[in-house]
């Protein structure tokens, strides 16, 4: 037998992609079942976990082909201006049905301001970011957005515990400084730093910054972006 030259990380990111559009399918899928049964399912908590676990798997391999793309050198962010409190509108309404059916809490509070960033890509992660919201918060997830110093600051706070010392940061994050023994939630964050980098503005970058505290008085995540 002739020796074949297979590119075995391509051939995981095809694997990948089809199972990310499986799983969207499943999502949309859920959502209806839950408009249809509303009243038997607002308090299941086995389809509220169903849900929450679906889509973090969704957005794990969302952050695996980005990274894989980032690593091949082939992704970029195309900016473009959009109204920063419809935009977070948007993206938290496809969130509410699982945070209604988990009894959690939530909010925006936007300043009435323009940003320049690539929306797919900051949807992304935006959902990493609010579903370890979900994870960890308490009962309340508070969304805010303001301009501050030429940046646009996309806060994120719920009123858990808090992020543990070894997590909490300020800058962008490199491949190598990751800590595997996290998981996901390792690799979550350096997608969402390299999500923030991507984006630029003469020698300013987007960064991300971890700290507790907020007016919730649990974990804040916050994405600085020129």
């Amino acid at each position: 037998m002739s020796n074949r030259n297979i590119d075995f990380s391509m051939v995981l990111a095809l694997a990948v992609h089809d199972m990310k559009n499986s799983l969207g399918m499943l999502l949309n899928s859920l959502d209806e079942l839950r408009t249809q049964n509303a009243t038997d399912l607002k308090d299941s908590h086995s389809f509220n976990t169903l849900q929450y676990e679906a889509e973090r798997i969704h957005n794990d391999l969302v952050q695996l082909l980005g990274i894989y793309r980032l690593g091949e050198n082939n992704l970029s962010a195309h900016i473009e201006e959009l109204y920063v409190p419809d935009f977070l509108s948007e993206h938290l309404a496809r969130h509410s049905p699982l945070l209604e059916g988990l009894g959690i809490e939530y909010s925006i509070d936007a300043e009435p301001i323009n940003g320049f960033f690539d929306a797919s890509l900051l949807t992304g992660a935006l959902n990493n970011i609010i579903n370890n919201a979900i994870r960890y918060t308490n009962s309340q997830i508070r969304v805010n957005a303001r301009e501050n110093e030429g940046y646009l600051v996309i806060r994120v706070e719920d009123n858990g515990k808090g992020y543990p010392k070894s997590m909490q940061h300020t800058g962008t994050l490199s491949f190598k400084s990751l800590d595997f023994k996290t998981g996901s939630t390792s690799l979550g964050l350096f997608f969402v730093s390299a999500v923030a980098s991507l984006h630029s503005e003469g020698d300013r970058n987007g960064c991300i910054k971890l700290h507790n505290g907020g007016e919730l008085g649990g974990g804040v995540f916050e994405i600085w972006l020129p």
